[in-house]
């Protein structure tokens, strides 16, 4: 066991405890053996914290937080880092419990009066890693991204809690991009931005049992961006529900020329609580339309399945395809989908999207 106190860690809040952690991980990592990190009961202040696993020896160390670790307040110290806590290439590291305070809301509040302000940085990053465990995590007012994986292959997160209030911007609770064999499972997210959003080079993902809001929804996107960018596929989402989101289920792409593509979807057993774009294919994307770009998608989108999705929609119409004219969605199935709008069944608007659906109350469907 190597407890970060031992290493000099203070849990007053207010010493920066970064070398503490970095020394502690350092030993761990010299461990040929299984080895466990502790952080006691207490505040931390880490100013930022960057764990490489070239170097380690030990392909499994647990982390286990009993403490909140807190970044410092002031967001010009990490504001253009990138990262706050950091694991790069390493494998076989789990953490359990804990919190995470990335004490974001100054940078929200410089961002949404219009200054010029710092990017901000993400809270919690794994970078090529493997054999990742995240589990029973609270992570709370991040500067930016709360949680991301780049490159990672076979994760599993549980049990975790993402907190962050609805004017924080470019807070997504969980973020991937690049990585493989993913699963999330049991939690609750409630954020600023999406609450699980898709990147580019994604697949073999599995998604189950999340309550998502307010935010913007699970979303794959955006994508498109680049001419060259690896596609998103094998994914599936099952038993979420979105209370007061913008958005429910959503796939979004820039209207740009990109090889991307996204395949083999299924979104099953979904509850919608007053949702403003429950269901949505946007290849039209563009946040703030200023400097839009309108090539038109040439991403190719095919076999989304909506399975089970029943609820309201705060507007009028629930469910929209606006996809692309060069290459309209195919392969769309709507099997018992049912959103309600003011007590009447919620209208549906499809742009080049071919598919079918059954089961519907037909205003829901325009396949």
């Amino acid at each position: 066991m190597y407890n970060v106190q031992k290493y000099g860690a203070k849990s007053n809040g207010k010493t920066d405890s970064s070398k503490a952690f970095l020394s502690a991980w350092a030993a761990a990592c010299g461990s040929t053996s299984p080895a466990t990190i502790y952080v006691p009961p207490g505040r931390y202040l880490v100013r930022s914290a960057y764990f490489y696993g070239q170097t380690c020896h030990n392909k499994a160390i647990n982390i286990r937080i009993d403490g909140t670790l807190l970044a410092p307040s002031d967001y010009n110290v990490n504001g253009n880092a990138g990262n706050w806590i950091k694991f790069e290439r390493v494998s076989g590291v789990s953490i359990y419990g804990g919190t995470l305070d990335g004490q974001g809301s100054g940078l929200w509040a410089c961002k949404n009066s219009g200054k010029s302000c710092p990017k901000g940085c993400t809270t919690l990053a794994f970078y090529n890693s493997n054999n990742i465990v995240i589990s029973g995590l609270t992570s709370q007012n991040s500067q930016m991204f709360h949680i991301l994986l780049d490159g990672c292959h076979n994760a599993k997160l549980q049990g975790v809690k993402v907190t962050a209030p609805v004017n924080s911007p470019n807070t997504d609770g969980i973020h991937l991009q690049l990585s493989s064999s993913i699963t999330i499972l049991n939690s609750h997210i409630g954020t600023g931005d999406d609450c699980v959003s898709i990147g580019p080079g994604s697949s073999d993902l599995w998604i189950e049992n999340i309550a998502c809001g307010p935010g913007h929804g699970i979303s794959i996107g955006s994508l498109g961006w680049d001419l060259e960018e690896p596609g998103v596929q094998n994914m599936t989402v099952k038993t979420a529900t979105f209370t007061g989101t913008e958005n429910g289920l959503r796939v979004k792409t820039w209207a740009r020329h990109s090889n991307g593509f996204v395949k083999d979807v299924l979104f099953q057993h979904a509850i919608m609580n007053n949702v403003q774009n429950p269901i949505i294919i946007d290849q039209n994307y563009c946040p703030n339309h200023k400097n839009c770009p309108e090539q038109g998608s040439s991403l190719k989108i095919s076999g989304i399945t909506y399975q089970d999705i029943h609820g309201t929609s705060a507007t009028e119409v629930a469910v929209k395809f606006d996809c692309s004219k060069k290459y309209p969605c195919d392969g769309i199935k709507m099997q018992d989908v049912n959103l309600s709008y003011k007590d009447h069944p919620a209208n549906a608007s499809c742009v080049n999207a071919e598919g079918r659906a059954f089961g519907l109350e037909k205003p829901n469907s325009c396949l």
